[in-house]
């Protein structure tokens, strides 16, 4: 009795590192294993508030300045490759962004720690390719000075230069009542003068 009881547990062990095995082997994909679907809601902050300006890489070592975007509607998103909701949002930042190109609307997306190398492997996994600047962060300078405790965090900032939404999680950026969103601040009137 005892063991049969001994090998029942055995048993159950190998079946259970079996399933964790096949759980974390690569190749599987989402579809395999249905996630949540994103949300779609940015916060409205109270009260704007003028956004850091910052300078950083992209993967050609071209540098962008957040200050080069005044008077366009700027999307600035803080990712890592490592962070599943930053993987599964990326398709919808390049279809709105798609959507909006154009319109002095820009996506700026700041990677934080990693190198271009491992960025760039990592974006052939991708089902699409991000057309948008990627940019480098990679002693991560720049996002504290946006508040940004976790990953994805983004935020909008007006043609004036101010944070006017911020969303912290993943984000279905496609979505009609986030389109409807930049309209308004595409609608809004640029100035400069004021920060």
């Amino acid at each position: 009795m005892r063991r049969h009881r001994h090998r029942n547990r055995t048993d159950w062990r190998r079946a259970g590192v079996l399933i964790l095995a096949a759980l974390l082997a690569p190749g599987l994909s989402s579809a395999q294993f249905p996630q949540p679907e994103l949300s779609h809601g940015l916060t409205r902050l109270a009260t704007p508030t003028a956004a850091p300006d910052f300078r950083l890489k992209d993967m050609d070592g071209e540098e962008h300045a957040l200050s080069d975007y005044r008077g366009k509607v700027v999307m600035l998103n803080f990712w890592a490759t490592w962070c599943p909701p930053c993987r599964r949002e990326m398709p919808s930042m390049e279809a709105v962004y798609q959507s909006f190109k154009g319109q002095d609307f820009v996506v700026l997306a700041v990677n934080e720690w990693e190198s271009e190398d491992h960025v760039f492997a990592f974006m052939g996994q991708l089902p699409v390719d991000p057309s948008f600047p990627i940019l480098f962060d990679t002693d991560s300078k720049v996002a504290p000075l946006f508040g940004v405790k976790g990953l994805p965090t983004t935020v909008l900032i007006d043609r004036r230069g101010r944070i006017v939404y911020r969303a912290v999680g993943g984000r279905d950026f496609d979505h009609p009542e986030v389109r409807e969103i930049i309209r308004a601040l595409l609608a809004e009137k640029a100035d400069t003068t004021t920060r």
